[in-house]
């Protein structure tokens, strides 16, 4: 595809699909850069629709985050909640308890791993899951190595992944928390579906390895290879590595 925004024009789509299925399973959302083309061309077709149709598709909606920064509470700016919350949550007129992330102000980080794991599971499993990648060859914040069948859990970030998430802390790396609670790759391949999405030049390198490299911890999102409705959309930009396609 040319370039961001043809490419949020495509995953849009594929969500409209999702949210019209029946019957509906919930939403696997990310967040990031990526996404922020994605979420706004999503807002834009919400309001197209007939004020009957936009209330079907608001009283159905139900989303699970991959992922939340320990220690930041869920107003907190440069938190992941509030994130979904300016980027989709408000927008859309939605309920808060209908767009999930992990607390990440939790007393126990693991123990709330657990529950988000178990919430998910008794909301009947992601069907649509959209997925950003790291420059690490991260998904979700599962740092590499990572095993196929990690668990959501708390972990580490890496120095590579503090530096990624910098600008939203005034570009201090040393600011960005140590620390997040991730669906594990055990989750995200739990999906029905799940649709990656690339958008430039800098990731054309470790695209090309998740894809075509045999699958291996050192790049997580290589564990996608094995997902049997993997789908993939990305832009000339980050495309540059990848074969031509037949």
């Amino acid at each position: 595809m040319p370039d961001a925004q043809a490419v949020a024009t495509a995953v849009v789509e594929r969500v409209w699909q999702a949210l019209r299925a029946a019957p509906r399973k919930p939403l696997g959302l990310a967040t990031g850069r990526t996404m922020e083309p994605v979420y706004g061309a999503l807002r834009v077709q919400l309001g197209r629709l007939s004020p009957h149709e936009q209330q079907v598709i608001r009283d159905g909606w139900l989303s699970f985050n991959l992922d939340e920064y320990v220690g930041l509470a869920a107003d907190d700016p440069r938190s992941f909640a509030a994130f979904m919350a300016d980027q989709l949550q408000r927008p859309l007129g939605l309920r808060p308890d209908q767009v999930r992330l992990p607390d990440g102000l939790a007393v126990d980080p693991q123990a709330e791993a657990r529950r988000y794991t178990a919430s998910l599971a008794a909301a009947g499993g992601v069907g649509l899951q959209l997925l950003g990648l790291g420059g690490n060859g991260h998904v979700g914040f599962n740092e590499p190595p990572c095993g196929a069948q990690s668990p959501c859990r708390c972990l580490e970030l890496s120095a590579a992944t503090r530096a990624q998430n910098a600008g939203a802390f005034g570009g201090a790396a040393g600011a960005v928390p140590a620390r997040a609670i991730t669906l594990g790759l055990a989750e995200i391949l739990a999906a029905e579906r799940i649709l990656l999405v690339v958008t430039g030049a800098a990731k054309a390198g470790i695209l090309r390895r998740a894809l075509l490299e045999p699958p291996c911890p050192e790049v997580p999102a290589s564990w996608l290879q094995v997902h049997p409705r993997l789908e993939v959309l990305v832009d000339a930009a980050a495309a540059a590595a990848l074969p031509p396609a037949r």
